[in-house]
């Protein structure tokens, strides 16, 4: 017996008949007739179950890919992470994972037959006792894979399964992985296009970098002067370039991704402004400084970095934006390396500008 999953908005009702079904028959199937027509991949944010402490009863968004910040940024504080300069450029929708040892399907289906839970074959298709029992233990072919006696105990290996990007789930390249929980000799990755590689992890640890804060510093503080330059700069403490390592658990892939700060970019709030340089790009300097901090006796002069405002704000303050450009690099297993779209990330501040203040006599 199959049984059709449909999208997030499936029903109270249509859920109770689900879980009365699942209590009277053994074999199930969600996602279609034989899994080739699924249903659109609904991924949770956390794991589901679990078989002796792997995902293998997991959601499709859990993924094994274990990220750390190797150095610098906001230790995963930062408000947001970067954006892509690039519009057009996409992270992995989905690769392949292992997410069990034989020992550990082995666990997983004899849970089942007590009651456990449904294992996911694909990302969007799990099976129930009969299957799994048929495919894993009596070794029967399903679905263009072939069957495996006693669930490969003995052999040195994982079962391996796709995983769906979580904050790709919406497009279309979240199909891609829909191969049903099939062998990989250790030490090996699948001959397949979405097999993971080192490109794969560090497009996925770019989504999960995290920077400092671009809350520049001004001089005058609190309130400029129209026609007056408000010199604008950041210490080299605050930017550092920031580097996030991922690993793929059962293999010996990894890859670190590092943002490096290139360009400050400002943007006046106003039309009625001058920015220096006129561009409003502000260059890094050699030692990771912004600018150049304004000292006593330069009000009059020209900041490397700054805005002038050429009309008050009048009681309603301009919104100063200050956004860093990231250049994004990778290097991975193999000495394998390569560079990624740059990431911007920006915040915006306020600014109150008064008019010259003039005494007449």
């Amino acid at each position: 017996m199959m049984i059709r999953r449909t999208a997030t908005t499936v029903g109270v009702l249509v859920g109770s008949l689900v879980a009365s079904l699942a209590m009277t028959s053994s074999a199930f199937a969600w996602g279609g007739h034989g899994g080739k027509n699924p249903a659109k991949p609904t991924p949770t944010t956390g794991p589901q179950g679990g078989a002796s402490g792997t995902t293998l009863t997991a959601s499709a968004g859990t993924t094994r890919i274990k990220v750390s910040q190797v150095s610098g940024g906001a230790s995963g504080k930062s408000p947001k992470a970067l954006t892509a300069v690039d519009p057009n450029w996409k992270p992995p929708a989905c690769w392949y994972e292992p997410v069990a040892t034989p020992e550990q399907l082995k666990a997983g289906v004899d849970r089942l037959k007590k009651g456990g839970d449904l294992v996911p074959v694909t990302p969007s298709l799990s099976w129930g006792e009969e299957l799994m029992v048929d495919n894993y233990e009596k070794g029967k072919p399903s679905s263009g894979e072939p069957g495996y006696k006693n669930y490969n105990l003995g052999k040195d290996g994982m079962f391996w399964r796709g995983v769906i990007n979580k904050s790709m789930a919406d497009d279309p390249a979240s199909y891609d992985c829909e191969r049903t929980l099939f062998w990989q000799n250790a030490r090996t990755v699948p001959d397949d296009k979405h097999a993971p590689t080192p490109d794969v992890l560090a497009a996925y640890a770019y989504d999960k970098i995290q920077v400092p804060d671009t809350e520049v510093q001004l001089k005058p503080q609190g309130r400029s002067t129209v026609n007056l330059p408000t010199w604008v700069w950041l210490d080299k403490a605050t930017f550092k370039d920031v580097t996030v390592r991922a690993e793929l658990p059962g293999t010996d892939m990894w890859a670190e991704t590092t943002a490096k700060p290139v360009a400050l970019h400002l943007e006046p709030g106003t039309a009625d402004a001058e920015t220096s340089p006129a561009s409003g790009d502000c260059r890094i300097n050699g030692d990771g400084s912004i600018g150049t901090p304004y000292t006593q006796g330069a009000a009059g002069r020209t900041p490397p970095c700054g805005v002038t405002y050429l009309r008050a704000s009048s009681g309603q303050p301009y919104q100063l934006k200050a956004s860093v450009t990231w250049a994004i690099s990778w290097r991975g297993t193999g000495g394998v390396k390569g560079d990624l779209p740059d990431g911007t990330f920006g915040s915006t501040q306020d600014v109150n500008v008064q008019e010259i203040q003039a005494v007449n006599r």
